[in-house]
This record gives C-alpha cells, sequence and structure tokens, in this order.
C-alpha cells in the first residue's frame, strides 16, 4: 500500500482510507479533582481543540520529569527503553494517539532501524512519555478529536450530592482555554 504526505497536517491517504492526522503538542498536565487521576491534556495546533487523556499516576511521573527536565540517578521504565532503542540504533519518528473507543485512547509508535520502520500499539501515556524522550512529534487522529468532542455532550450525574452538583456544574463551565491555565 502506497502513502503519501500532504500538507502541513500531515495528511495520509490511501485508496482503502482516508485518515488525517493532526500535530499535536502537551497544553497542560493537571488532576481529575473527582478520582484524583492525572489528565494530559494535548492540544491540536491546527485548531486548538483540547484533547483530555486520563493517565496512570507514574507515566504522569515520567512526563512530567521531561517535561521540567528533572534528571535521575537511575533510568525511570522510559528511560531504561529509551537507553535500549539507542543502542540498537532505532530512533521513533512519530506518537500517534489513533483511536478512542468505549472512552479508552489507542497509540502507536513508529520505530525506524537500520534494517526496516515498524509501529508497535501503546497506551497513549507510554507513547507520549517515550516521544519526549526522542523529541518526536505527537500526531492525534481525526476521528479521535471528533470521537473526543461527542464525549463532551449531554452527561449523566452519578454523585446526586451538593458537591457533585457542585462539581457537573463546574465542570460545564469549563472551556478549552480553561485547560492552558494548569501548565506542567
Amino acid at each position: 500500500m502506497q502513502w503519501r504526505i500532504l500538507c502541513n497536517y500531515q495528511q495520509i491517504v490511501s485508496k482503502e482510507m482516508k485518515v488525517m492526522l493532526h500535530k499535536a503538542n502537551i497544553a497542560g498536565l493537571t488532576i481529575d479533582p473527582a478520582s484524583n487521576t492525572p489528565i494530559i491534556i494535548l492540544k491540536s495546533l491546527d485548531d486548538d481543540q483540547a484533547i483530555p487523556i486520563w493517565i496512570g499516576l507514574l507515566e504522569a511521573t515520567s512526563i512530567a520529569s521531561v517535561l521540567q527536565d528533572i534528571k535521575f540517578d537511575r533510568p525511570m521504565t522510559h528511560d531504561l527503553f529509551k537507553n535500549v532503542l539507542d543502542v540498537q540504533n532505532i530512533e521513533v519518528l512519530k506518537v500517534e494517539v489513533c483511536d478512542l473507543k468505549d472512552n479508552t485512547f489507542y497509540a502507536k509508535i513508529y520505530f525506524a532501524g537500520q534494517e526496516k520502520k515498524f509501529s508497535l500499539d501503546a497506551r497513549p501515556s507510554d507513547a507520549i512519555a517515550v516521544a519526549l524522550r526522542f523529541k518526536a512529534p505527537i500526531y492525534v487522529d481525526d476521528k479521535v478529536i471528533e470521537k473526543s468532542k461527542m464525549g463532551f455532550g449531554e452527561v449523566e450525574i452519578s454523585d446526586k450530592s451538593e458537591e457533585g452538583k457542585k462539581w457537573a456544574e463546574y465542570l460545564e463551565k469549563l472551556s478549552q482555554e480553561d485547560f492552558g491555565k494548569y501548565k506542567v
């Protein structure tokens, strides 16, 4: 299957399907107040669309350590992975957040070695942590942006207490610009 790259959006076209990728950056890292779970906020450079992805605490720590240029005496898991790839002369070309199904995000890491190019499935948090270490670009598939927009429509409030109602009201009033307040 032949692929061609078109325009600034890294639009990839094949005979069978059309995939549009948007280059993204990390707009912020915050904590979900309801669950105390870290959230990484990706922002499409094309249209400033914010994509919040709930991630694990260890992955958030790994991402934050790169963003804040914190060095550890011994390598963290993502640093160790980078060291192994460096020894094997394999580079990370890009990371792609490629799907969103049942509130679960999916990603791929694209590699290039001396003999071949390949990709591996990954959790977005791991893919982003690796991309940061290689200074590789992060892309978000157009369908992920569309699905994440739909995810913020009508919601059912499961916590009917006064506290729950206050949080629901607060979250409904959040705009994309509010996410920019929470820089790492």
